[in-house]
């Protein structure tokens, strides 16, 4: 009997990943393909959206072709026999980094470069937004305020800076949904990554018209509004033909990086949480119903699972640690500084990771990293382990948030990069005072775009049925209670830094 296959893709922000996956969960191929980030001013990021059609088409060569070279290193094949007819994909779907401004002129072509999700150039335009529009309107019509990295402000910035090229657009993208519309032709996007582009009612499912109207767009610019494991096309058959496949395999929208990751991990009911460790770090905790954080320090955004969560999102977390060893000390050798600091403690060492600015829950553009405590007799080991900790902190700040609006997390999924360290395990089972899950599978945002995919072409008949077969626990730490109370002491005095040092450096 035929084995049905589906396609995940994660468009992050430094490659592309791509996953073949079996129905039953079984990664069977993997490969990856990296692309540049272009700094054109300080603290200014952007990509050319055509590198990723570049990296997605050898991915999927890749991924489809017998005689192609896939990523040997994590290849699972569990499955009986081999992958030998690339007729057995069904669909494809995507998770992919959010709030980047994809804009196209009438032609479909690429305006100018995608400004990214961690560029900080709309401080001016974000402030527009929260001051004169007003805060209170912003959380009315979509849930949330104006955060620099979101689209919106980008958006106001283009207005401003490049009238000309605002002036070209016809349609407005989402960095993931760019690559399902080379796919199938259809400009589409899904709730959950609207939600972070300041336009969407998150809670009403729909494009706000007032928000059009701020940014000075029509509703017509914008794409069509999905769940995300709906099927919005199917792939185009010249490029079903290039790839090997059939030309009948669905094209499914999928959903921003965090949602995918999130269903990737098995968070998809009312209370589980799940932690990401990529560049940027992130807390996302389930909700059944559409609430708003009183403060807006969180974003209230749409779920893959066609629900709602809450999310803290900190700029810079395995970024923080790949800075301190890479660009400090001066080593990439990862495996050393896990066995230097298994045994240390950190002593009053306190690190803020604000090493980008901070979005959750400060919303500051022009916060900064610092080490505090240092001493003569401070060592590189117990630095190296003031930035985990540091990184868990932030964190913790934003559960803080949730847990303050009546939200109960017993325990959280870990994931992304960051997650492959056993001692960065341990620290955020202590910092946070619970249990950590590890999941079998940890592939992030593709592997939650793969289920997706499943969903969608009717192998699974909901995103919790396909979790709740696919998704299980390897392993799960427990918090050490010596450390729980150690590190609560440094938590308290960790909150107490950022409103310190605020305004003393910008």
């Amino acid at each position: 009997m035929a084995v049905n296959y589906y396609i995940g893709i994660d468009l992050g922000t430094s490659g592309l990943k791509g996953i073949l996956v079996a129905e039953n969960g079984a990664i069977v191929r993997q490969a990856s393909a990296s692309y540049g980030v272009s700094y054109p001013r300080q603290g200014w990021t952007e990509q050319n959206p055509s590198d990723w059609i570049v990296a997605l088409d050898d991915v999927m060569e890749r991924l489809l072709c017998d005689d192609a070279q896939s990523d040997t290193n994590d290849i699972t094949n569990n499955e009986s026999g081999t992958l030998n007819n690339a007729k057995c994909v069904k669909g494809i779907s995507f998770g992919g980094q959010m709030h980047g401004l994809v804009a196209l002129d009438g032609r479909g072509e690429v305006i100018r470069p995608c400004i990214l999700w961690n560029d900080g150039r709309t401080e001016k335009q974000t402030a527009y937004l929260n001051e004169t529009v007003g805060k209170q309107i912003l959380s009315d019509c979509t849930g949330n305020i104006a955060f620099a990295g979101f689209t919106a402000p980008k958006l106001l910035w283009l207005k401003q800076n490049e009238p000309q090229n605002f002036e070209k657009i016809a349609k407005i993208m989402l960095p993931k949904d760019y690559l399902a519309y080379y796919l199938s032709g259809v400009a589409a996007t899904d709730y959950s990554d609207a939600s972070g582009t300041l336009l969407l009612d998150v809670e009403h499912k729909c494009w706000s018209q007032k928000m059009a109207n701020v940014c000075g767009i029509s509703l017509q610019m914008l794409p069509q509004l999905h769940e995300s494991f709906d099927v919005v096309g199917r792939i185009k058959p010249q490029i079903a033909h290039r790839y090997g496949i059939n030309d009948d395999v669905n094209v499914i929208i999928g959903a921003g990086d965090n949602a995918a990751a999130a269903v990737g991990t098995g968070a998809v009911n009312d209370g589980d949480c799940n932690v990401s460790l990529g560049t940027s770090g992130t807390i996302f905790i389930c909700q059944d119903k559409f609430a708003v954080d009183d403060n807006n320090a969180l974003h209230s955004f749409a779920h893959a699972n066609g629900k709602w969560h809450l999310m803290g999102c900190i700029l810079s977390a395995a970024s923080c640690r790949k800075w301190w060893l890479e660009d400090i000390l001066g080593t990439d050798d990862y495996v050393a500084d896990e066995q230097r600091i298994a045994d240390v403690d950190s002593g009053n060492v306190i690190f803020l990771p604000y090493l980008s600015g901070e979005r959750s829950p400060h919303n500051d553009v022009n916060a900064k990293g610092a080490f505090v405590g240092l001493t003569a007799t401070t060592t590189t080991a117990q630095m190296s382990r003031a930035v985990l900790e540091g990184v868990a902190f932030a964190i913790r700040d934003c559960l803080e948030v949730a847990r303050a609006n009546g939200l109960s997390v017993r325990s959280t999924n870990l994931c992304g990069g960051g997650a492959r360290s056993a001692a960065w395990r341990q620290v955020f089972a202590d910092v946070l005072n619970m249990p950590v899950h590890i999941l079998t599978t940890e592939q992030g945002p593709s592997y939650g775009a793969a289920i997706l995919a499943m969903v969608g072409c009717g192998a699974y008949s909901d995103v919790a049925t396909a979790a709740k077969r696919i998704v299980s626990v390897k392993q799960t730490i427990l918090p050490s209670p010596q450390n729980v109370a150690k590190l609560q002491t440094k938590y308290e005095i960790f909150t107490k830094l950022y409103p310190a040092l605020r305004g003393l450096m910008s």
